[in-house]
């Protein structure tokens, strides 16, 4: 188990970073596209088409850092050694 740690822990930190970013991404195009639907139809679109890039950044970010950190902690506390 001690060999395999780094590479599970790792693996952990991966997977549950991308998901985080893909998530949280979701949700911040969710929240942010909010401030269009008082406009027009064309303003409407518009308005989303400006928004999305911006969202997508900042909720990827947060979600990657985020997800990453609470990824390798769950791998170092499900791969820890037990001293009794």
């Amino acid at each position: 188990m001690t060999k395999n740690r780094i590479l599970i822990c790792t693996f952990l930190a991966l997977s549950s970073g991308f998901f985080g970013a893909y998530t949280s991404g979701q949700i911040t195009i969710m929240l942010h596209s909010q401030k269009c639907q008082n406009q027009p139809w064309g303003l409407k679109e518009m308005c989303n088409a400006w928004m999305t890039p911006g969202a997508i950044w900042q909720g990827s970010t947060t979600g990657l850092w985020t997800g990453t950190i609470l990824g390798a902690f769950v791998g170092g506390v499900v791969t820890r050694k037990i001293r009794y």
